[in-house]
């Protein structure tokens, strides 16, 4: 049913709208108009980092919601690579919240 590790898989029939969804847990719509992408960023606090940074893709029959943490902005300019943590007890829980919560939201409709 549902997977994650800093990966949170859904099967595609489970959300309707994978955009609403990840709105609805606090996260802004970021549209990176060089890179052409658009995703997703939750502050921790009201400094603009570190925050959570998520982008959702479709594989096949799932939804993919990829969760990462941005510590800071980056340091170059036009490099986009930051400094970012794919793991740990704090991207743990923030994937746990996420992942309840759009399973919640799921349940009710």
């Amino acid at each position: 049913m549902v997977q994650f590790s800093m990966l949170i898989k859904f099967v595609k029939s489970q959300i309707a709208d994978s955009e609403k969804s990840i709105l609805r847990c606090g996260y802004a719509k970021i549209i990176d108009r060089r890179m052409g992408k658009t995703s997703f960023a939750k502050r921790i606090h009201r400094d603009f980092y570190p925050r959570f940074h998520v982008y959702i893709k479709t594989e096949g029959d799932s939804v993919v919601f990829d969760l990462h943490l941005d510590q800071k902005r980056p340091i170059y300019e036009g490099v986009t690579a930051h400094s970012g943590e794919y793991d740990g007890e704090v991207i743990e829980r923030e994937a746990e919240r996420v992942k309840n919560a759009i399973i919640l939201a799921t349940t009710k409709a």
